[in-house]
């Protein structure tokens, strides 16, 4: 697979620290997409610096990021990734190959610890009892709902995704299951973040994710257009 046909969505909120890693990792070819969120910290300014094409989404929600770089994206096939150090966007060139050669509509990073306080125990229970939720509703053999992903660009607008918070990762594989998505998940490292994180570095945070996952949940199954692949796994 030529790389230079990926564009890779880096959400971004006041992650300074974390851009010089994040981005000096992004596969060689690739485009990154840091999506600026409302940084107080110059974060526009260092990936710009760093050779990144930013986007600016003044809608605050990780969601509203997401989708933000996705319209932006040009590739055929788009990768997501968190942009604050605890995943490794290196990692993402055999899922982009997987999507790219038809073997699976969406890739999945399934996130394993590495190194202590990567995971705080809080936020690993609320994603251990929303995959089993998702598992119910959807019949996927997911096991995470980390923001670490693969798809392509024209199948994931297709899925017409409205959350524009934390429900976002989670509405995008519920609505690809509704369609008949091949989905695949793969382990990935979990490391620990640098900086604290705004969704699940506390309770409350954490709390407000597991509140808008659950109203995604909560939302009626309905038939959607179909990757160009088609069938699930």
């Amino acid at each position: 697979m030529n790389p230079v046909t990926v564009d890779v969505v880096l959400p971004c909120l006041n992650e300074a620290e974390a851009l010089p890693w994040v981005l000096a990792r992004v596969p060689a070819g690739w485009r990154a997409l840091v999506v600026d969120n409302g940084s107080t910290d110059g974060s526009a300014d260092i990936a710009a610096e760093l050779g990144a094409t930013v986007v600016h989404e003044s809608r605050r929600g990780f969601g509203a990021a997401c989708h933000a770089g996705l319209l932006v994206a040009e590739s055929d096939v788009v990768c997501f990734c968190d942009c604050d150090a605890s995943l490794d966007p290196g990692l993402l060139a055999p899922f982009a190959a997987t999507v790219a050669d038809g073997a699976a509509d969406l890739v999945l990073g399934r996130r394993r610890p590495h190194g202590r306080g990567a995971w705080p125990v809080h936020a690993r229970a609320g994603n251990l009892a929303l995959s089993r939720m998702v598992r119910r509703r959807t019949g996927l053999n997911v096991r995470d709902l980390g923001p670490m992903r693969a798809a392509r660009r024209e199948a994931l607008l297709g899925l017409e995704l409205t959350d524009r918070r934390s429900g976002y990762p989670l509405q995008m594989v519920v609505r690809a299951a509704d369609a008949g998505w091949r989905v695949r998940e793969v382990d990935v490292p979990y490391l620990p973040r640098a900086g604290k994180s705004k969704v699940t570095g506390t309770w409350r945070g954490t709390w407000h994710a597991v509140r808008d996952m659950r109203r995604v949940l909560a939302e009626p199954s309905a038939g959607r257009p179909r990757a160009a692949t088609g069938g699930r796994a």
